[in-house]
């Protein structure tokens, strides 16, 4: 193993370690209860910093722990061998063929695991479908992402859902600082230290306003750029319009935009009509799970021919000799091109994970299979955990206004 890359990686954990204190505290106690002694847990994540320091403390609760990547370009190698240093079992690398990345994650299911953590449905997929046999032991597990709690409500509206899944994603304090702030600042981050352009003055088309979408669209307007909003859905395109943002279908906004940003779930977002009427020059990067959102084919049969103008950045040079510009072939740019969310961030997600694994360990019977939320006390606990972090209190309700609260009369 190489020494120089476990120790960097090392490094890049304990600097998360030391900025996430609701993770921490439920450390301490995990240490001290041991609430998953004997159990195997089966992880399917973005293998970088913060996830490496999860897959630590539900070691540290009593598990074992085998992880995957849950995208082949998301990896950080360095993380990755310095977690498998400190005795998780490690199954991922940067860089990995579609069929590297399936054997890993079939490297994890081998485990045989108890609960299982998943981003984006790959492994709970395999677990109904290749794997089936490797399922007998599974008492449940949780979902990290949008894409993801689709698979799995679709699964369970088809009744072939095998054991209780709980929403992660769909918890307040996932969805309203992971989705929102998180997706935000990292796709910005991500985007500006590939490309090195400015964004202040730029006409950004944000192509999705669920809270991801929010997010994106918040922190371009912040950076000053012109903002355009598309949507399918009418509630949220009325949301995005009394947030401040133009809002137009995507057939008008393709030939305005600098920048493109999906963020969305869904399959060719940005199609061949669109790709066909954008301007030189423009630049398309993806927010969502997977690589499907932007049309890789599509962009490629309006194409010459394509190359790698910077790390990160494709330029395909259509036939009209236009140029488009792709941003991390099409993936999650926030992970491929950068460091993810924000360490804070994370430690809101990765702590509702925690709890959420020790939830469904004790409850799994009672819960039975299907598709889940996470209890709102769970939400509830997390977020009292970072406001005390943070030296903040809050008020309570006398009994005289409880019991008014309580009252029809």
């Amino acid at each position: 193993m190489n020494r120089d890359l476990v120790e960097q990686g090392k490094l890049k954990i304990d600097w998360a370690r030391q900025h996430m204190p609701v993770l921490n505290a439920v450390r301490a106690r995990f240490e001290n209860e041991k609430p998953l002694a004997g159990l195997q847990v089966g992880i399917c994540l973005h293998l970088e910093a913060k996830t490496a320091y999860l897959a630590q403390v539900l070691a540290a609760a009593g598990a074992q722990v085998a992880i995957a990547g849950s995208n082949p370009l998301s990896t950080q190698d360095d993380v990755a061998a310095a977690l498998a240093a400190s005795g998780v079992a490690v199954f991922a690398k940067r860089g990995c063929t579609p069929e590297e990345y399936r054997h890993f994650i079939m490297q994890v299911l081998q485990t045989e695991p108890h609960l299982v953590i998943d981003d984006g449905g790959d492994l709970v997929h395999l677990l109904h479908t290749d794997a089936k046999h490797l399922a007998r032991r599974v008492r449940g597990g949780c979902e990290e992402t949008t894409t993801g709690v689709l698979r799995l409500k679709a699964m369970a509206r088809d009744g072939v859902l095998a054991f209780p899944m709980l929403g992660v994603n769909d918890a307040y304090c996932k969805y309203l600082f992971d989705n929102r702030y998180g997706t935000g600042q990292s796709t910005w981050d991500a985007i500006m230290r590939t490309t090195n352009r400015v964004i202040a003055g730029a006409t950004v088309v944000v192509v999705g306003y669920g809270w991801c979408g929010k997010g994106i669209a918040l922190r371009a307007k912040g950076l000053g750029a012109r903002v355009i909003v598309t949507e399918v859905d009418p509630i949220k395109a009325i949301e995005a319009q009394m947030d401040g943002f133009e809002v137009m279908s995507l057939r008008e906004a393709a030939p305005l935009g600098q920048f493109f940003v999906t963020a969305t779930g869904c399959k060719g977002a940005i199609a061949r009509p669109h790709l066909e009427v954008m301007r030189d020059g423009a630049i398309l990067a993806n927010a969502g799970h997977f690589d499907v959102e932007i049309s890789k084919p599509d962009l490629a049969a309006l194409s010459t021919g394509k190359r790698l103008v910077r790390p990160g950045i494709e330029e395909y040079q259509l036939v009209d000799g236009r140029r488009l510009y792709l941003l991390a072939e099409g993936r999650l740019v926030n992970l491929v091109c950068g460091d993810g969310h924000p360490v804070e961030i994370m430690d809101l997600s990765f702590a509702l994970q925690a709890l959420a694994m020790e939830y469904v360990n004790t409850h799994y019977e009672s819960l039975g299979p299907g598709f889940h939320p996470v209890p709102r006390e769970i939400d509830e606990q997390v977020a009292r955990l970072k406001l005390e972090a943070g030296g903040i209190h809050l008020d309570s309700l006398t009994p005289e206004q409880e019991a008014y609260l309580r009252s029809w009369q």
